[in-house]
């Protein structure tokens, strides 16, 4: 999977999981003050990346340790997340 694909996926989910015309750019907040998300939002957003992982071949887990901490968060941003999901579909092939 190319980069440009995980990004428009993820951007593609959070902007169907926000469904309110908000313009979703990569560097978009998605934990901390500035988001948009709320948490049952964001379990959202990680419930619909399993579901596309799962029509793409590959489990997309998004409970490990790393994203417990905030300073390593895959959440930052939707860039990270598409990084993350990314990554995980790359290890799988």
């Amino acid at each position: 999977m190319k980069a440009e694909e995980a990004q428009k996926i993820v951007a593609s989910v959070v902007a169907e999981t926000l469904n309110n015309g908000a313009e979703i750019g990569l560097d978009m907040p998605l934990i901390g003050g500035r988001t948009q998300l709320d948490s049952m939002k964001l379990v959202e957003v990680c419930l619909a990346l399993e579901d596309r992982s799962d029509e793409l071949g590959f489990e997309f887990d998004w409970t490990s340790d790393a994203t417990m901490s905030r300073s390593r968060s895959m959440f930052r941003t939707v860039s990270t997340l598409a990084e993350e999901f990314k990554r995980q579909a790359s290890d799988s092939t």
